[in-house]
């Protein structure tokens, strides 16, 4: 009976969330994520690979068994039905609305409703790790907080066969769309079932024994893991280790977009919403959730910052160890149904201005990529081109998501672009242009000042002087550094939009060395 008088539990207004988490995607004609360019020429080589020939002597593109697949799959059915843009626009659209899904189920599944402290939770749908472009991890994420729910639900109505049966391939599956949320997944599973063994009555000793077994049906992708790792192409170090500065700048930094001292603040409004669990008599912590929380944190004290030479593994988790421990807040019997009620209308606004202000950031983005994007109806396709993206030394909260702006060449005009990835066995895509030397994959566009502390990148009249000009026939520099005009005799400018320009190389000599300064 109290469940029908909270308004913010009836199934139109959660089917309402759900529905918003999409909003801010609708305008951009391509979701404006940082990494996403870079992961689009991907799946482009992979829809047309044996089309144009000419791909073949730049890229080899191979089919195998890796824990990173997720729109890479989805895309071959999809993209060759609808098209590749709005393919991949779907896809990414379908990871917040999933998020949230999962988020509001979770809490559902927990609490035998949605607290209206839960609503604080949702904003997290919208955090950095997906702004920066981790689509393949942001949508294993999104998949594994509804199996989760899925798999309390199975427990809590005692269908423990069904449940295995389940698993077993929907396991396979998590970690085949992106090892980190198969990982998560099994964290989640066992803190929850290690609480249902404890309410059979169970001691914490022996609920931990019994959750054990149950919890080894997610196990299968150890296999699949150790066939992928195993492989003699497969490298990449595992490093940096309890970075404590780091780590506290992740969370502070977990809904990093455009507005600094919004972004912070709206994590400073979810720490508030946490300490009101602590120090509330009204609120309190369930013993599910709280466990699933504490073992994210372990999971996000012991995790390095590189693991597999891919960057930013702790960084990912912190959004969702917040978002988790948020869903562990109830309130108490004691609460009055006015002061639910303002929590859940203090949680709607909440969630309501954080996707205004993600609607506005993303209208934005996309508006200045189009405008840079102007330049590739100069480029001929097939064309092999060099680009070099203006970045700052020091890390800005905001910037322009340029980074892999140059791989619309390759997505849309099937041009050469130095800003595919080269990580051995993470993708299934690799960078063979040996004419291009230095400059051909990520990260030879990005372009400096000046030579920056820790940093691959060059300086631009470096990268300018330096690069082959026989193994390219265009120039872009988008938003570059000041630089010499010398550096760019013997090209023509053909495309030209404040500081950005598209210059076609008329010279192939290669310039003198730059002189020591």
């Amino acid at each position: 009976m109290e469940q029908q008088r909270q308004w913010w539990n009836r199934r139109w207004l959660l089917a309402a969330l759900v529905a918003l988490a999409a909003v801010p995607l609708l305008w951009p004609t391509v979701p404006p994520l940082v990494d996403l360019p870079g992961h689009m020429a991907r799946y482009r080589v992979q829809l047309d690979y044996s089309t144009y020939r000419w791909l073949d002597d730049w890229y080899a593109f191979k089919w195998s068994l890796i824990g990173n697949l997720g729109i890479d799959l989805l895309i071959e059915p999809l993209g060759r039905l609808l098209g590749l843009e709005l393919a991949v626009k779907l896809i990414v659209i379908a990871i917040p609305v999933l998020t949230v899904s999962g988020l509001l189920w979770i809490a559902r599944e927990v609490h035998g409703h949605v607290p209206a402290t839960a609503l604080f939770a949702l904003p997290i749908a919208y955090s950095y790790p997906f702004h920066f472009g981790f689509a393949n991890f942001a949508l294993s994420m999104a998949l594994a907080l509804n199996a989760f729910a899925l798999w309390l639900r199975l427990g809590r109505q005692h269908r423990i066969r069904l449940r295995a049966v389940i698993f077993v391939p929907l396991s396979c599956l998590i970690w085949l769309c992106h090892t980190y949320g198969w990982g998560v997944l099994g964290v989640l599973a066992f803190s929850g079932e290690l609480v249902r063994q404890r309410d059979l009555g169970r001691s914490w000793f022996k609920a931990w024994f019994r959750a054990i077994p149950h919890c080894l049906l997610l196990a299968l992708p150890m296999v699949l893991m150790a066939m992928w790792r195993g492989g003699q192409h497969v490298s990449g170090q595992t490093a940096d280790w309890f970075n404590w500065g780091a780590k506290v700048a992740w969370m502070v930094m977990m809904l990093r977009d455009r507005w600094m001292a919004f972004d912070i603040a709206s994590v400073a409004v979810l720490l508030l919403i946490l300490l009101k669990g602590i120090r509330d008599p009204k609120i309190q912590y369930s013993r599910n959730l709280t466990l699933s929380a504490l073992f994210l944190i372990a999971v996000y004290i012991l995790l390095p910052r590189i693991v597999f030479g891919s960057a930013y593994a702790d960084m990912r988790l912190a959004p969702y160890l917040a978002g988790i421990a948020v869903l562990a807040l109830r309130p108490r019997p004691g609460l009055s149904m006015r002061g639910a009620s303002l929590l859940a209308a203090a949680g709607l606004v909440f969630f309501g201005a954080r996707m205004a202000a993600t609607t506005a950031s993303l209208y934005l983005y996309d508006r200045s990529w189009k405008h840079e994007l102007t330049a590739l109806d100069h480029v001929p396709v097939g064309a092999r081109l060099v680009s070099f993206v203006g970045v700052a030394c020091r890390n800005v909260w905001y910037g322009q998501r340029f980074e892999h702006l140059p791989a619309f060449a390759l997505e849309r005009r099937l041009a050469f672009s130095n800003d595919q990835w080269s990580m051995a066995g993470a993708q299934l895509l690799t960078v063979r242009y040996r004419a291009a030397q230095g400059f051909a994959h990520d990260p030879s566009q990005l372009a400096t000042l000046s030579q920056c502390p820790y940093e691959l990148w060059r300086p631009i009249s470096k990268a300018l002087a330096t690069f082959p000009r026989n193994a390219f026939d265009y120039v872009w520099l988008i938003n570059p550094p000041h630089y010499d005009p010398a550096l760019v005799r013997g090209m023509t400018p053909i495309w030209r939009s404040g500081t950005s320009v598209l210059y076609r190389i008329d010279d192939h000599t290669q310039p003198a060395p730059l002189s020591p300064s």
